[in-house]
């Protein structure tokens, strides 16, 4: 077989032109395989780069489109429901409380507006939210209901240009209401999953229950699971306790950092599976192109097989010559594919900007999978070469 394989190579370099065009399929295919892939791979770490690893193990829970029924119960959520839905629940590490509203920050002639955030003390650590100075919200804070607040990375930079905010003392606007709140830390840029590191304002939730809002109900609920793999199990459990509760569907709008990273990367590889299906269809198209070259090939060589054959090699002999000519077709344009597609994929990605993952995967299949076109697309010719009489073969020379 490697003296066949030599002869291969030794014809390929007969014949540059042919080989080139037998060559080219193969290439494109095997590189358009890997292109897709390794971009569809890469797509998928961006997401969840951009997300971030930290909020994986939190389901959010807050007010959904109730359907309107007689029976239906509105959701309240306070502690009763808290500690509720913690004995309802299983794998639950704890369950947090927030409240969200339009905030408009004031500090001397400058004024910035974000979303602003009332949490519970030991919220902002769980989130992963690391601080860039200064100091996290207490448990006294919560209790009390002190005016403290933490700002991300751009709402500092926005207020305090000169640098320092901690310490500082600045008017928080909700509708009209102005309330003077003390800077007590400021958030380190970073991805940081369901919570902003950079645009954030966070208040102690004791204060928002005693001065903005006098009640007790939260707007979002915030559940930790023991662990992230538990997370997407408990966004439909979740869903279908407030349903249960309420008596009606929809009561609730039930959301992971999980499920939304699983969601896109199940779209994004469902997309790049398609793509390359369409991709490898062009491995099929150069795989009967080979098949045509070949039977030209043995059409030409037709005195190299009755000589080989009075000689007596056997059609077996014959039948794994051509056979070991087509696969090293296949061979080096899946080789040549790989490198291509792989320098494609580096140069896409170098300009989009974006990490680049080589799909390993894809490089091992595409190149298999372009070798058994080889052997497939070069069974007839190689079975015409075998059965070639010898006699006709040198008579038609």
């Amino acid at each position: 077989m490697f003296e066949d394989f030599i002869n291969a190579c030794q014809n390929f370099v007969r014949n540059k032109t042919r080989t080139f065009l037998s060559l080219l399929g193969v290439i494109i295919g095997v590189a358009s395989v890997i292109v897709i892939t390794s971009i569809g791979k890469s797509s998928t770490k961006e997401i969840q780069d951009t997300f971030g690893s930290q909020g994986l193990d939190l389901v959010s829970v807050s007010t959904g489109f109730m359907r309107r029924k007689r029976d239906a119960i509105t959701l309240n959520f306070d502690e009763k429901f808290r500690s509720d839905m913690f004995e309802a629940l299983p794998n639950v590490k704890k369950i947090w409380y927030t409240n969200s509203l339009s905030a408009t920050l004031s500090y001397g002639d400058t004024s910035v507006s974000s979303n602003c955030t009332a949490v519970e003390d030991g919220y902002l650590e769980m989130c992963g939210l690391e601080l860039d100075y200064g100091n996290y919200f207490t448990v006294t804070d919560s209790v009390k209901g002190l005016q403290k607040v933490i700002l991300g990375s751009e709402i500092a930079a926005g207020l305090f240009p000169s640098g320092e905010a901690v310490g500082k003392h600045i008017l928080l606007y909700t509708s009209s209401t102005p309330f003077g709140f003390e800077v007590v830390g400021v958030l380190k840029e970073q991805n940081s999953g369901m919570e902003s590191s950079t645009t954030g304002i966070y208040i102690p939730r004791g204060f928002y229950e005693k001065k903005i809002t006098p009640n007790p109900y939260a707007s979002t609920v915030m559940i930790q699971a023991t662990s992230p793999a538990y997370t997407t199990k408990l966004v439909d459990l979740a869903d279908d306790y407030c349903t249960k509760v309420s008596g009606t569907e929809y009561s609730v709008s039930v959301t992971s950092m999980q499920s939304l990273i699983e969601q896109a990367s199940s779209i994004t590889n469902t997309l790049s599976l398609m793509l390359s299906g369409i991709a490898a269809i062009s491995l099929l198209v150069g795989g009967i192109g080979i098949m045509n070259i070949m039977i030209v090939t043995v059409t030409e060589r037709r005195q190299e097989i009755g000589i080989r054959k009075a000689l007596g090699a056997s059609p077996a002999a014959i039948r794994r010559q051509f056979l070991v000519e087509s696969a090293s077709i296949t061979l080096l344009g899946g080789i040549l594919g790989i490198i291509l597609g792989i320098a494609i994929s580096f140069a896409i990605e170098f300009v989009r900007s974006q990490s680049f993952v080589i799909n390993y995967t894809s490089c091992v299949v595409s190149f298999f999978f372009s070798v058994f076109v080889g052997i497939f697309f070069g069974f007839n010719p190689a079975s015409r070469a075998a059965k070639l009489d010898p006699v006709k073969a040198l008579a038609d020379e």
